[in-house]
């Protein structure tokens, strides 16, 4: 067993940089550019999302509070993530092209539920078919991946997939910035409109190994019609035998019948495998990192970071001016004074975008553990520096930090699991990839948008100065939720900038992303304790 399982999830020499990229087929650059479609319209939402939830309903947002926004976060989480474990099977039972098609019609109608009832329960029921047709989206794209490739050029492949990827994860943010500033209902009918996009890629697509795994699932299905034949020729001969008067033996036994094929009872029994779910436990500290990046940190910067020393530096003064299709690019506000959230964390689909083939190349000279522990802790170090500072160039820093942490890890942990699928399991492999996306996006929906709230939030802190000054509960209970910070504007004086400051001067809403950080550390030195453990276990 161990030496079956050394030839799955070893390191294999990896082509260079240019052969590898010269032995990608086109079926690669399809499946490149359906999540590159998939991930624009996905996170035209994404980015957004948290800032949606916490504008006021006077400005067309929900008007919700964090820790109200995070229990939509756990159940879009669950749906999303947990789903593909049982999923991701039937794209290899039925096809990878139909389940492709299918997620596209279900995330279409996650985008328009979105749009059309612009309520917290509406933006719920939304997220909820959104994460359907995502979980249900990835697994037959990742299967396709591995069956394109080869171990020779799997860790480049992957870093250009996830580079390619990253270009719509890159578009995304920057449409959604456009469009919120018009309407926020037109961010989610763009995204549905770029979503179809994926029925014209469909019609270019070709399934590799289809042949082949119609040929297996046909051996197999001819394989039980035969012993179910046998079976029940053997019961009609012994009836006729007993009928006739003649002896027969009791001791024979029925000609055994293979179990059918169960989709839940297989996905159990691999996740039993010793070295599968300790290394899916470990990865998912990571994960919650990840998802903190894109629910929370949006938020933080909101309420904390002062853009404006960006804006000076790179267009002078305040920005005034500015050639509208560069104050695009950026996603500055209206008055291209700061620039808005999803501009500041686009930083990081921007950086992979343009250098994860060359971060990939580079892990690939790396065994996966080292690059996914180095990654992890430079995550963890990028968030550590989110929370030390409210200067733009600072979380700028971090984010692009953050972001050499994610191409060492996240591909790689992909690539890994892939390597180490049985070959007629790929897709239920990705499937499980995950689990620790699941449990780690999972405990951070429901505790980080919670914490932030309470220790962290402007608005928070606005409600209590708010009473500091003289206001009653009653009073502040009637301010609308997000509506705190305006009113202790117009009661105290100043620039909004000036009363930050003071609200600065009395809390540190940084606390909370020492705690984060901390999260990371563990996970890195989980992930180190399970490479030298499959080590002494001779698995690698």
């Amino acid at each position: 067993m161990a030496q079956a399982q050394s030839s799955a999830v070893a390191d294999v020499k990896q082509l260079g940089l240019v052969a590898g990229i010269a032995s990608l087929g086109y079926v690669f650059w399809v499946v490149g550019a359906m999540e590159m479609v998939e991930r624009l319209a996905y996170y035209g939402v994404k980015a957004v999302a948290t800032l949606y939830a916490k504008a006021p309903a006077s400005e067309g947002g929900l008007g919700v509070s964090l820790s109200d926004f995070g229990n939509l976060l756990l159940a879009w989480a669950m749906f999303q993530t947990v789903v593909p474990v049982f999923t991701g099977g039937l794209s290899d039972r039925f096809g990878y092209k139909q389940t492709i098609a299918a997620s596209t019609v279900v995330k279409i109608g996650g985008y328009l539920l979105m749009a059309a009832f612009p309520t917290y329960w509406g933006f719920f029921a939304g997220a909820i078919v959104l994460a359907t047709g995502t979980a249900i989206f990835k697994p037959g794209i990742q299967g396709t991946l591995v069956k394109a490739t080869s171990r020779e050029n799997s860790s480049l492949a992957w870093g250009v997939f996830y580079q390619t990827v990253n270009i719509g994860g890159f578009l995304g943010p920057l449409v959604a910035g456009f469009m919120r500033k018009m309407e926020w209902r037109y961010v989610f009918l763009a995204c549905a409109a770029i979503i179809c996009l994926n029925f014209l890629l469909l019609l270019t697509y070709k399934e590799p190994g289809l042949e082949e795994t119609r040929a297996q699932a046909k051996a197999k299905a001819d394989a039980l019609a035969k012993a179910k034949a046998d079976a029940e020729a053997w019961v009609k001969a012994r009836a006729e035998a007993i009928a006739a008067g003649q002896e027969v033996d009791e001791s024979e036994a029925p000609p055994a019948i293979p179990e059918e094929p169960n989709l839940f009872r297989d996905s159990l029994r691999e996740l039993r495998r010793p070295h599968v779910w300790p290394y899916l436990l470990i990865f998912s500290g990571f994960w919650f990192m990840f998802n903190s990046l894109f629910d929370v940190l949006p938020a933080h910067i909101e309420d904390w970071v002062d853009t404006r020393d960006i804006v000076s530096t790179l267009f002078g003064g305040s920005g005034q001016g500015v050639n509208p299709v560069v104050a695009f690019f950026v996603v500055m506000n209206d008055s291209a004074t700061e620039i808005q959230p999803e501009g500041m964390l686009n930083v990081n689909a921007g950086l992979i975008m343009i250098t994860c083939f060359v971060f990939a190349w580079l892990s690939g000279k790396l065994q996966a553990i080292h690059s996914m522990v180095l990654g992890t802790l430079f995550a963890s170090v990028a968030l550590l520096a989110s929370g030390l500072s409210t200067l733009g160039w600072v979380s700028l820093g971090a984010i692009a930090i953050f972001s050499v942490g994610e191409m060492m890890s996240s591909p790689k942990f992909s690539e890994y699991v892939g390597n180490f699928a049985p070959s007629d399991k790929k897709a239920m492999y990705l499937g499980f990839a995950q689990i620790p996306i699941a449990i780690g996006w999972m405990a951070e929906s429901k505790l980080c948008p919670m914490l932030y709230d309470r220790f962290s939030s402007k608005e928070t802190f606005s409600r209590e100065m708010l009473m500091e000054k003289g206001w009653s509960a009653d009073q502040v209970a009637a301010v609308p939720q997000g509506e705190a910070f305006d009113e202790l504007v117009k009661l105290v004086g100043g620039s909004s900038h000036d009363v930050t400051a003071m609200l600065l001067q009395h809390h540190d809403p940084g606390a909370i992303w020492i705690a984060m950080a901390a999260i990371g550390v563990v996970s890195a030195v989980g992930i180190a304790g399970y490479g030298a453990w499959v080590k002494r276990l001779n698995l690698t």
